[in-house]
């Protein structure tokens, strides 16, 4: 049952990172990095923010560090710095790299079975910190985390002028079938 709800989660990543970014991307450069105050500076700080943590997630969570990892245009590795990293400045560059971690969610989330999500994950923070816990918690804390942030994009895009539409997972539920 817990495999059918992160399912849906990873789709409903999917749609509304898609929205997210449409609706950004009908804002300038300028626009998307200005600070207005929000926990991660700008929208695109926020963007960045999303993307770095979930890809520390994917490697915690995989246990293949590779996951975890964002390659600069030469295939360099860009060191971890922190969460409030800018991985990429460029914008359009950031939703490609945004697509691909939702296609490696989503391809890693199909593959669970019942037992994985119930079976044990230790793990460190990026403090060095070690955790245990059944892999179904910090999966959980991945997409809720993301929630969090997006409905910060969210009130951003509205403060900056774009309505983002309906974001609601019932509206995607239900207009895409469950």
């Amino acid at each position: 049952m817990l495999t059918d709800h992160y399912r849906a989660m990873a789709r409903y990543n999917r749609w509304m990172n898609r929205r997210l970014y449409d609706a950004s991307a009908r804002l300038d450069d300028e626009q998307r990095k200005r600070d207005v105050g929000a926990f991660f500076r700008s929208l695109h700080g926020t963007l960045n923010h999303l993307l770095v943590a979930d890809r520390v997630w994917l490697g915690r969570l995989t246990m293949d560090p590779a996951r975890g990892q964002s390659l600069a245009a030469d295939g360099t590795v860009i060191a971890f710095t922190g969460l409030d990293q800018e991985l990429y400045a460029d914008f359009d560059q950031l939703r490609r790299e945004r697509e691909k971690t939702d296609d490696d969610l989503t391809a890693w989330i199909e593959s669970l079975s019942e037992a994985d999500v119930a079976a044990p994950l230790q793990y460190r923070n990026v403090a060095g910190k070690a955790f245990a816990s059944p892999l179904w918690l910090p999966v959980s804390h991945v997409f809720n985390h993301q929630t969090h942030h997006r409905g910060q994009v969210t009130a951003l895009l509205f403060q900056l002028g774009v309505d983002p539409g309906v974001t609601d997972l019932i509206h995607m539920l239900r207009t895409e079938g469950a």
